[in-house]
């Protein structure tokens, strides 16, 4: 499939971000280029002002809606991340943003939601599209889904073209999955650029949708997804995020729970305090699983967690 967007469309999106989202920096992990044997270098999206990369869609979502749609209200359902920067878009517009999560969301995403303003209605895990499309009916708000949505990918695509113009030379970029919104960008991005780099998708073991979805040819729902990388835990990629990242995916990697925490404690070593979804990229290249010839960079997507979980997860794999 064509790239939807063109470079110009998405050098635009990214303009369109100064001053709202961060231009983070490109950090090496000496530990991680010891294993893969090249320079191994983190995107460090935590250090976005709602701890994630997602401000990126949401804001290009809000941004790019007509003033009249907007003005009504904004809606979504999200585990956490999306939510808090849909949230902190509508206030920077001056609008209503209400986000249904599950009630099992992270504390701590919880708290960022109300923090920016944003109304919480909770549910369980797999009713939250059906609640969410429900209250967006009744009370006439924007619907901006989590990864599916032109919009929020053209958002999601200025992280790794922000990679590829800071590092034309990286061979290979990581990207975990969990809709598929940020492998999509990924992929509008390196295809815009006409660059040969490399696109390896990461997933949780209990998560895994690309592998079996490029195996189908088309997206594969999964029962019950699990995995301590909350944020990655759709029960399928959107067929949309699919049809683009279908044919410019060079390979697609799984990780445990047990790697996913082992990268965790890693980047908390090097100074980086990472949830456990946006360490899934380190931990696939911990663990070896992303050969490259040339310099690897991996996003990390997310820092917000828990802190019960992130002291367990740090203390209890250094004693």
């Amino acid at each position: 499939m064509a790239a939807p967007f063109s470079r110009e469309e998405i050098r635009g999106a990214a303009a369109a971000l100064e001053g709202v989202a961060v231009r983070t920096p490109l950090v090496e992990i000496p530990a991680l280029s010891r294993v893969a044997g090249v320079p191994v270098f983190i995107k460090a999206e935590h250090r976005q002002p709602i701890g994630a990369f997602k401000i990126r869609g949401a804001f290009t979502a809000l941004a790019r809606m007509a003033p009249d749609v907007r003005a009504a209200g904004v809606l979504t359902h999200s585990s956490g991340n999306h939510g808090q920067a849909l949230a902190w878009a509508a206030r920077h517009f001056g609008v209503r943003a209400v986000i249904v999560m599950p009630d099992d969301s992270p504390r701590v995403k919880v708290a960022g939601v109300r923090r920016h303003g944003g109304e919480v209605v909770f549910c369980k895990r797999p009713e939250r599209a059906r609640v969410a499309a429900g209250i967006a009916e009744r009370e006439g708000l924007a619907q901006v889904p989590p990864y599916e949505h032109a919009d929020v990918i053209l958002g999601q695509a200025t992280c790794a073209w922000e990679v590829l113009d800071d590092m034309p030379e990286v061979a290979t970029l990581v990207v975990p999955v969990g809709g598929g919104g940020l492998l999509a960008g990924s992929a509008v991005a390196i295809r815009a650029s006409g660059r040969p780099t490399r696109l390896v998708a990461v997933e949780p073991e209990g998560a895994a949708k690309v592998g079996p979805a490029l195996q189908a040819g088309q997206p594969v729902p999964l029962a019950h997804p699990h995995s301590i990388a909350d944020g990655l835990l759709p029960a399928a990629v959107g067929a949309l995020n699919f049809a683009l990242f279908r044919d410019v995916v060079a390979s697609s990697v799984t990780v445990s729970d047990e790697e996913i925490a082992r990268a965790v404690r890693l980047l908390h070593d090097a100074g980086e305090r990472v949830e456990p979804s946006g360490a899934v990229p380190s931990a696939a290249v911990l663990a070896g699983r992303v050969p490259s010839d040339g310099p690897i960079v991996a996003l990390v997507t997310g820092g917000n967690v828990d802190a019960d979980v992130y002291e367990r997860l740090t203390v209890a794999l250094s004693s």
